[in-house]
């Protein structure tokens, strides 16, 4: 199972984990208890570093499966520049054990 998303950060500080990531990095995906979102998906690099979040709009199926115990992971495809923000896109898939 994949899907493709993004993450959207903006007005990044000095030494922000965004600066060292590369297409093809795997990434962690952890359930987040979000007062604004309750899918909340945060995506971590290999160090645990927060790096943004699964888009509201791609987060619920995700979400769910989580929830119902199933490990998905993230690997980065795509990092374009658009201005201050940087999009990254990943491709989400089911482990199997």
């Amino acid at each position: 199972m994949s899907e493709r998303t993004g993450i959207v950060q903006n007005h990044l500080p000095r030494r922000h984990p965004l600066e060292k990531i590369k297409v093809g990095d795997m990434l962690s995906l952890q359930r987040e208890d979000n007062k604004f979102d309750s899918n909340a998906i945060l995506i971590l690099n290999e160090e645990g570093k927060k790096l943004g979040y699964v888009p509201e709009k791609d987060n619920i199926v995700f979400a769910r499966l989580m929830d119902a115990g199933k490990l998905l992971k993230a690997k980065i495809s795509s990092i374009n520049q658009k201005g201050s923000f940087t999009q990254i896109g990943v491709g989400i898939y089911l482990v199997d054990l």
